[in-house]
């Protein structure tokens, strides 16, 4: 029970003898009514004049005759969006495409900020789930993908420009970021006008790549480890007119080039991947190095060199690739590569080869977290110094010998189709941290070990912080070893974890205010949260946050108008203690829980992990035989209306029993014959059977996640 008490400062001489006088009197008023017990609290405000807002707002808590003191935020108002927007940090990573309107929804904006109309991602939701399609969903947002593609190209195109660059940028996309169809196509259609290109690394996505791309004038690569078919199915397509390029990654590649371009008399354009000395930072460090898996070394480039002038396939010899990493977060890096790899290109020119491309290959980072940082989930540059640093080291080397600038190559493909994608989900529960109310009065017991949580949780203070966080994990542990050896009943040792649980609850409010939180309380601080349990698959839908600790926004994408008030983790639906997101983006550190808003009776509460849409979908496995989610794409008009373009359900279970080879028919009459053994034996009767039955094969249709009737 809360008492209120309202004291204004034109009322008396001094707010500290009004506040005296105050509390003199609640605790009379408290001791009357509730003697020595814990549940009331005394709120007294302070206001300027009677008829102003408060402008400072305590609490007491009485607690076994002790008034605890907690001073709340002056000036409190309404949450507003603009705070959402920077408690969650989507004005940080969500590069313009998304939002926060003044209703509370994340908005998306498909051309960039303040370049055209938004929808709100709660109204897409509730289309979707009209048509009949559940939660969880992968939406895609097409536009997106053309808007990085134009200003990918757009800007390349205007450093060049201002630096007087005597080449063009042609960029590609790398198949293996995301090998669905409708994303190749989509980056086709919007990359036609730009010369946008395509990358593949195995005979599956070159054949793919063929099929899709529908600009002769762009480049398709051919990377990864190549047999006679990979080659013969490049040889075909620069017969058809395509700008193919074979790329050699190991030394005895070149011998099997040359052998079927000469079968089929088709004159190849050859390109060597190259073993940089420079390193780049992050994650994929070992893609760079002598130890890199792919590229040739120094000594296998003059091997290379000096065989295709043996062949007088020299003039072959049009292209330098090099790849130092994915999501490079440092630009000195992104530089040191450029400045290396041009260094060979010009020895390359001198050596007699026409060259003319030169293919940086992938690095360039998201900015995930939205700290702008050179952290792994970030990158230190914006895209114009990213084009401009690779632009002037280019000149800077090779103006030297008047070598021609080369058409400037870049596989970018997480840049290109990350923020293409949202995964949309449900909240089905919540497991609250928060434990039961004290009881009033402590039970009988043979021991104090109740009695001394209790004196610890009366004695927590700024001061006493440490040594009360100290004796409530010495106490909790006590309890085990009692509950252990049978000195401490089921439910005092329920009741010995609520007081530890209402104990780190209140170091936790307590060392909020402290200049220095020692280590101990920042342990407890990351215990205390609750746990929202989504309705998807973290090893299907976001493999990459459970095998390299990828950090990816996420957020509610409503009642962003409210202020969110738990502190929670949250967990998916496999059976799996990994399955769950407990790293999240900020702007000073690394969370590793988010805030969120309680559930609302019969009303669902949708989060969306954004920026997936670079590998999360292939990489994705069926733990727990949870499957492919429901995929819906959209594509917004330049009125603010959108279409639904393509809709894809989502594996069915009999779907997913397949992959992993169950026969279902076999199963189906397995499930006959177990039905008819239990008739026989009494179990249940031939109606039941029926019912039964007709479940299986329900349930055999039915979505693989949870389904709300």
């Amino acid at each position: 029970m809360t008492y209120n008490f309202v004291i204004c400062k034109d009322c008396t001489n001094t707010v500290s003898g009004s506040l005296f006088l105050l509390i003199k009197i609640a605790k009379v008023l408290i001791e009357l009514v509730y003697p020595l017990t814990i549940e009331p609290s005394v709120l007294i405000s302070i206001s300027p004049e009677p008829s102003q807002q408060a402008k400072a707002i305590f609490f007491f808590q009485y607690r076994k005759g002790t008034f605890e003191m907690a001073k709340e935020s002056q000036n409190k108002t309404t949450w507003t969006s603009q705070e959402a927007s920077q408690h969650y940090g989507i004005d940080k990573w969500g590069a313009g495409y998304f939002s926060i309107n003044d209703n509370g929804d994340v908005i998306v904006t498909p051309a960039g900020a303040d370049n055209g109309p938004s929808l709100s991602l709660l109204s897409v939701v509730k289309e979707i789930e009209a048509r009949g399609l559940s939660m969880p969903v992968l939406l895609r947002i097409e536009n997106i993908l053309g808007s990085q593609i134009k200003l990918l190209h757009e800007t390349f195109r205007k450093v060049i420009h201002e630096n007087n660059y005597r080449g063009v940028y042609k960029g590609v996309f790398p198949i293996k970021v995301n090998q669905q169809e409708q994303v190749i196509e989509a980056i086709s259609q919007f990359g036609k006008d730009y010369n946008h290109g395509l990358e593949a690394g195995s005979k599956s996505e070159l054949i793919a790549a063929i099929s899709m791309l529908e600009n002769r004038n762009a480049c398709l690569v051919c990377n990864g480890y190549k047999d006679e078919e990979f080659i013969d199915l490049g040889l075909f397509a620069m017969k058809m007119g395509f700008q193919v390029f074979f790329v050699v990654e190991v030394p005895g590649e070149i011998d099997l080039i040359i052998e079927r371009s000469k079968l089929h008399n088709i004159k190849p354009a050859i390109g060597i991947r190259i073993k940089l000395a420079t390193q780049a930072e992050g994650k994929w460090t070992g893609s760079g190095g002598d130890s890199s898996v792919f590229g040739l070394s120094m000594s296998h480039v003059i091997d290379t060199v000096d065989r295709l002038r043996e062949e007088r396939m020299l003039d072959c010899l049009q292209l330098l690739h090099y790849h130092i990493g994915s999501q490079i977060p440092n630009i000195t890096d992104i530089r040191a590569g450029v400045m290396e790899a041009c260094r060979l290109y010009e020895e390359l020119v001198l050596e007699g080869a026409p060259m003319g491309y030169l293919d940086l290959g992938g690095g360039l980072a998201v900015d995930y977290d939205g700290t702008n940082t050179n952290s792994d989930s970030s990158r230190n540059y914006s895209l114009e110094e990213y084009c401009w640093d690779i632009v002037e080291s280019i000149i800077t080397v090779l103006d030297r010998n008047d070598i021609p600038h080369p058409t400037i190559i870049t596989e970018s493909g997480r840049a290109i189709v990350a923020y293409y994608s949202i995964l949309l989900f449900n909240v089905l529960d919540i497991s609250s941290f928060e434990p039961p109310p004290i009881p009033a009065k402590m039970p009988d017991a043979d021991h104090d070990l109740l009695d001394n949580l209790m004196q610890t949780y009366n004695l927590i203070s700024p001061k006493s912080i440490q040594e009360c966080c100290n004796d409530a994990l010495y106490y909790r542990s006590q309890a085990r070893q009692m509950f252990k050896h049978g000195q401490l009943t089921l439910r005092h040792r329920a009741l010995a974890e609520n007081l530890v649980q209402h104990i780190l609850m209140k170091i936790s409010e307590v060392s909020k205010d402290l200049p220095v939180i020692p280590r101990d309380v920042q342990k407890i601080n990351k215990l205390i949260h609750d746990i929202y349990y989504g309705n998807f698959s973290l090893f299907q839908s976001l493999p990459d946050v459970w095998a390299i600790d990828q950090i990816l926004p996420v957020m509610p994408i409503h009642r962003l108008n409210e202020e969110p008030s738990r502190q929670a983790i949250i967990s998916d639906i496999t059976c799996d203690c990994d399955g769950k997101i407990d790293r999240f983006p900020d702007i000073s550190q690394e969370k590793t829980s988010l805030m969120l808003h309680p559930l609302k009776d019969g009303e669902e509460y949708y989060l969306g992990v954004f920026l997936v849409g670079a590998y999360q979908e292939t990489l994705g496995d069926l733990h727990n035989l949870f499957g492919d989610t429901n995929v819906v794409s959209i594509h917004m008009d330049e009125d603010g209306s959108y279409r639904f373009i393509r809709e894809l359900e989502g594996d069915s279970v009999s779907d997913v029993l397949n992959y992993v080879e169950y026969d279902i028919r076999a199963m189906k009459n397995r499930l006959k014959l177990l039905a008819e053994d239990s008739i026989s034996l009494g179990y249940i009767t031939a109606r039941e059977r029926k019912s039964i039955l007709a479940l299986f094969e329900e349930g055999l249709r039915g979505y693989t996640y949870f389904e709300k009737e």
